[in-house]
């Protein structure tokens, strides 16, 4: 019989959580450290890592560790799984929380129009291979591979939960950001290969596809610098999104805990989008 009304089950539980320095990532770990999960923070900037553990620690009186790897780099990942084990023992739980935009792989131009045949840098065509690569690498070669060395032990152990994080750009590409779509549109489809994969071994494997939050990494995008009030295309987002506002990091939380816990013992292979109504709604 599956506990099925409430979060016991996650008490002293391990997870590790990648990119675990930024903006949601800390959220999700504050949220998990609520219920006595017990949280190792990943990030390629250690000091980010440890400042996360450390006020997840001090706020929740939950252990946390911060820790510094790099998700595209298996020996880093290898050597950091030594650790993890030592100091926190073993995993439970894998949130692939590492990814992020660059404006490298960004096109200045939405669309392409007949005023823009000469400018044409602006456009697909201004894209820097490299950047390109680097986005969809994060995004995508960022979650294959920390799922190849952490889930392991739970495959071994019979049992765990690997959580991607997906995006609204999985369903319908977002102008502009072309690798990010890519690799996100990717994760959707090796949530399914992976949970269908892992299914027999009682590993479950879902996705979580944020709607718009405000993050360190597409700031820039959607917040005039000076003003801080709304680019053109903030308030795209919001007038496409039915409740009218951006998602908070806290937001996540409750979907996270849910697709961790025994409550969701019967669920494998999904997305589900956390986005204020954006993706049921057709812009009319």
């Amino acid at each position: 019989m599956h506990n099925m009304n409430n979060l016991n089950d996650l008490k002293d539980k391990v997870c590790v959580i990648t990119g675990g320095g930024g903006v949601i990532g800390a959220s999700l770990a504050t949220g998990l450290a609520g219920v006595g999960i017990v949280t190792v923070i990943l990030d390629i900037n250690e000091e980010a890592a440890q400042k996360v553990a450390t006020t997840v620690q001090e706020e929740t009186g939950t252990k946390s560790f911060g820790m510094k790897a790099n998700v595209l780099d298996k020996a880093s990942l290898v050597a950091v799984l030594q650790q993890i084990t030592d100091e926190a023992g073993q995993i439970d739980f894998l949130i692939n929380g590492a990814g992020g935009n660059s404006p490298q792989a960004t096109t200045q131009l939405e669309e392409l129009t007949e005023d823009d045949l000469d400018n044409l840098e602006k456009s697909f065509f201004g894209l820097e291979m490299e950047g390109f690569q680097k986005v969809f690498d994060l995004n995508f070669m960022g979650t294959l591979l920390p799922t190849m060395v952490f889930a392991k032990q739970m495959v071994q152990r019979q049992k765990g939960v690997i959580l991607n994080i997906s995006s609204m750009n999985a369903y319908k590409p977002l102008t502009k950001i072309p690798a990010y779509s890519a690799a996100k549109a990717s994760i959707n489809n090796f949530t399914e290969w992976l949970a269908v994969h892992f299914a027999k071994t009682g590993v479950r494997v879902n996705a979580i596809a944020p709607g718009f939050f405000l993050t360190n990494q597409n700031r820039f995008l959607l917040l005039d610098e000076a003003t801080g009030a709304l680019t053109s295309r903030g308030k795209k987002i919001i007038a496409s999104t039915p409740m009218g506002a951006f998602g908070e990091p806290a937001d996540i939380t409750g979907t996270a805990l849910y697709l961790l816990s025994d409550m969701s013992h019967f669920i494998t292979g999904i997305c589900i989008p956390v986005d204020g109504g954006y993706s049921a709604y057709g812009g009319v």
